[in-house]
């Protein structure tokens, strides 16, 4: 490809549900983080875009709703998913293109299921990805008959996008305070 494109950002905001967080590890935390990454967001004109699991959560039902301290503003997207990839049966996809996304800067929970799921399928679409590595969490859980601590799931999956490759595409995972949000050129 012959001279410049430009990067335009999108925060991913997925999950952050009552019913979701429950046991969740740092929930306050990051949920206070992730304000103050949606706040930055919007004073750096970055699309913030609500993500909420209608799947395993009835509509307007307490597990459904947001975290009380995380409030999207009139004219955010907000999208409802049945599935882990959020770009997959959702109209995810079409938020994205009416905006000229490229970049995704993913939040939410949890860590293991939704937020990964929904950064691989997005890398595999071709968009750049950055995880906010302070701003995801889980639970603790049995895996393949292995406890395995919430804090250890986070450490992984904040791992697996630190290493992750695709030709021509760019990923990392960095705390919430170093995470790059305006449009820049390449």
């Amino acid at each position: 490809m012959y001279g410049s494109a430009t990067t335009r950002t999108a925060v991913l905001l997925v999950d952050l549900q009552v019913g979701v967080l429950g046991d969740c590890v740092d929930v306050e935390g990051v949920v206070t983080r992730t304000a103050a990454l949606a706040e930055r967001a919007r004073t750096e004109d970055a699309p913030v875009v609500w993500i909420q699991d209608d799947q395993d959560f009835a509509r307007d039902t307490a597990g459904w709703d947001l975290h009380p301290a995380l409030v999207p503003l009139p004219g955010e997207a907000r999208v409802h998913k049945s599935y882990r990839d959020a770009l997959a049966g959702s109209d995810l996809p079409s938020v994205l293109a009416r905006t000229g996304v490229t970049h995704l800067v993913i939040a939410g929970a949890q860590s293991d299921y939704c937020v990964r799921t929904l950064g691989q399928s997005a890398a595999a679409a071709g968009y750049d990805v950055t995880l906010v590595s302070d701003c995801h969490t889980t639970r603790s859980a049995r895996l393949a008959g292995t406890w395995v601590g919430g804090e250890q799931i986070v450490a992984h999956v904040n791992a697996y996008f630190s290493g992750l490759r695709y030709p021509g595409q760019r990923f990392a995972a960095v705390p919430h305070d170093e995470v790059v949000l305006t449009s820049v050129t390449v």
